[in-house]
C-alpha cells in the first residue's frame, strides 16, 4: 500500500516552494496554505518572454527563459518558474505555483495548484486544486477533478479507514514521474504513486501504488457493415 507521506510521494528538492509543505502530514494539506503563501512570496516581476494578447491581471512572477503564448490568461497571485512554456490559450485562475521547465498547456485551466519541476499538461487539461511532482505528466484531455456531486469533503479510504481530507475541493496528487493518459479522468481524491501509470481513458478514484500500471480493456463487438 503506498505510503502517503509527503516524503514518499514527492521530492522538495524538486521545487523552490518547499516551505509551503512544512508540517504537512500529507501533501494536500499544502493546497489550503497556497493563497497566503504566494500572497506574501510573489512580486510582480517578468523576466521571460510574453507574446501579445496575454493578460496579467494581479501579482504574477515569470522566471527567466519562460515563454508565455498569445491569448494567455494569468490572475494573480501565480508563481511561474524558469524555462517553462505556458501555451496559447492557458487560463491560470490564480494561486498556481510552477516550477522550473512546466509545460502549462494549450486551452488548460490550472488553479490553486503545485507543479513541481518539469511537471507537464501539455494539451486540453484542467488541474484544480492538486499536485502534480516532479516529471509528472498528463495527456492530452486529462481532467483532475476536485469537487464531489454530494456534500461534504474529500475523504480517502486508506486499509479499509476514511481519511478525511478536510478539503470541500481536493483533486489530485501526482507522485514524481506518475503519468495519467489521454482523456483520463481522476476523481476527488486521487493519489498516484511515484512512477504509476493509468492507460488512456480510465476513470480512477482512490490510491494507486507506486511503479503500478493500471490498464483498461475493452470488449469489442465486431459486425459486418451491411451499408
Amino acid at each position: 500500500m503506498l505510503s502517503l507521506a509527503v516524503s514518499e510521494l514527492l521530492d522538495l528538492q524538486q521545487t523552490e516552494h518547499a516551505a509551503i509543505f512544512d508540517g504537512c502530514q500529507y501533501p494536500w494539506q499544502a493546497l489550503s496554505k497556497i493563497e497566503e503563501y504566494l500572497g506574501n512570496y510573489v512580486k510582480h516581476e517578468n523576466h521571460g518572454r510574453i507574446f501579445p494578447g496575454v493578460v496579467l491581471e494581479g501579482k504574477v512572477f515569470i522566471g527567466e527563459g519562460t515563454v508565455i503564448e498569445p491569448n494567455v490568461y494569468i490572475k494573480g497571485p501565480s508563481w511561474i518558474g524558469k524555462n517553462c512554456e505556458v501555451r496559447q490559450g492557458a487560463y491560470l485562475r490564480g494561486n498556481v505555483m510552477a516550477g522550473d521547465h512546466c509545460i502549462l498547456g494549450n486551452s488548460s485551466e490550472f488553479k490553486n495548484c503545485i507543479l513541481f519541476n518539469e511537471a507537464k499538461a501539455p494539451h486540453f487539461s484542467y488541474v484544480g486544486d492538486s499536485i502534480l511532482g516532479h516529471g509528472a505528466h498528463l495527456g492530452a484531455g486529462v481532467v483532475l477533478s476536485n469537487l464531489k456531486i454530494t456534500a461534504g469533503n474529500v475523504d480517502l479510504i486508506v486499509d479499509g479507514n476514511k481519511i478525511d481530507t478536510g478539503l470541500r475541493k481536493f483533486g489530485s496528487v501526482l507522485g514524481d514521474f506518475a503519468e495519467a493518459g489521454s482523456n483520463c479522468i481522476l476523481n476527488p481524491g486521487s493519489v498516484l504513486g511515484r512512477k504509476a501509470i493509468l492507460y488512456p481513458g480510465i476513470s480512477w478514484r482512490g490510491i494507486c501504488a507506486p511503479n503500478t500500471i493500471v490498464k483498461l480493456q475493452q470488449q469489442h463487438t465486431l459486425v459486418v457493415r451491411t451499408q
